[in-house]
């Protein structure tokens, strides 16, 4: 089987199409393929698939590809429209159509600022040089593609971010999720939140947003990914963390795993066995042989024995010893499918 095809950011699209847009502007010719410089040293080409000339003002359009990785944006198509600013004015950068604004502090941008990455900015900065320039990035559809996003959670209103630090994705990384995460901890901390959780899915997140009465800027969008969220925190402490989820990843947690996803980790039905062998061995043996962790809890619960406070005080400990003395109290929460809390610690 060939490997999975890397693809390009939306950063690095809007500086390809910045850098036609611009030297459209300077020769009233658009440079197609357009080539630019990434910040490890490729040098992507990129087709254009909008070249507008027009009075003062060029637009150059590319349809961004994201290789092989299941990327919101891919396919999208990503605008560059540049303009000759004041003189001693530098490049300035404006959100089109589709791309957000940035409402909330904590973000690597201030507030009012359109949501274009630091990044980008820097790589299209380069592609200018010294031009005075008014750069307007927009995103066909991006406002629709951004609901399925975590901006309207982060406070990044209107559209998608121009996002990328390398210039690549890399298939199936979930880089974008993971900065999702380290983005939330940020707004949390800025908005002065003191609590803050992290979910497996909406179903726990309700759960612990109503157990708590957490605000929405408190809740992180976990997913699978418990080892972002606890090493982020590490390194930028929250006085108190909540993790929630599911009797499965919960589990997976408990069993040391930092990657929750049912393809990178599976439930360990011998520990599970094992945290309620003293108690109950004929219990246990059933529980070892369990199809799933939601089996195990009923078989559990039938016999009166706490599952779910077992795997969550296990998991507790896992998640205490990677934040590793950081100043941050953190509990966990097992809810079953229907949302009610099993197991806590």
């Amino acid at each position: 089987m060939s490997s999975l095809r890397y693809g390009w950011t939306t950063g690095a699209c809007a500086t390809a199409a910045t850098k036609a847009a611009y030297g459209a502007l300077l020769t009233g010719e658009f440079p197609d393929p357009v080539e630019i410089t990434l910040p490890k040293g490729q040098t992507p080409a990129f087709a254009l698939a909008v070249e507008e000339l027009s009075d003062g003002a060029a637009t150059a359009g590319i349809v961004k590809d994201a290789g092989d990785d299941p990327d919101v944006t891919h396919g999208a198509l990503v605008r560059a429209t540049v303009r000759f600013g004041a003189p001693g004015t530098g490049v300035v950068f404006r959100a089109g159509p589709g791309v957000g604004t940035v409402t909330k502090p904590g973000l690597p941008l201030d507030v009012g600022e359109p949501a274009i990455n630091p990044v980008p900015r820097r790589m299209m900065r380069e592609v200018l040089g010294d031009a005075d320039a008014i750069v307007e990035i927009s995103v066909d559809g991006g406002a629709e593609l951004a609901r399925h996003t975590w901006n309207p959670r982060l406070g990044i209103l209107g559209g998608l971010s121009i996002l990328g630090t390398t210039g690549v994705v890399v298939p199936y990384s979930c880089s974008a999720w993971i900065d999702s995460i380290r983005r939330g901890v940020d707004v949390a901390r800025a908005a002065g939140r003191t609590h803050v959780a992290g979910a497996t899915g909406s179903t726990s997140e309700k759960a612990v947003a109503e157990l708590h009465g957490l605000p929405e800027d408190a809740l992180l969008d976990m997913g699978d990914f418990a080892g972002a969220v606890l090493k982020y925190v590490r390194r930028h402490p929250v006085p108190r963390l909540t993790i929630a989820g599911g009797i499965g990843k919960i589990a997976k947690l408990a069993a040391g795993h930092l990657d929750l996803h049912s393809k990178r980790s599976q439930v360990d039905f011998a520990l599970l066995a094992d945290l309620v062998a003293a108690a109950d061995p004929e219990t246990a043996a059933r529980v070892r042989t369990a199809n799933t962790a939601l089996e195990a809890l009923r078989v559990c619960a039938a016999a009166g024995l706490p599952l779910g406070d077992l795997v969550a005080e296990r998991a507790r400990a896992v998640a205490v010893d990677v934040l590793r003395g950081a100043p941050v109290n953190v509990d966990v929460v097992v809810i079953d499918r229907a949302g009610t809390i099993v197991g806590r610690a």
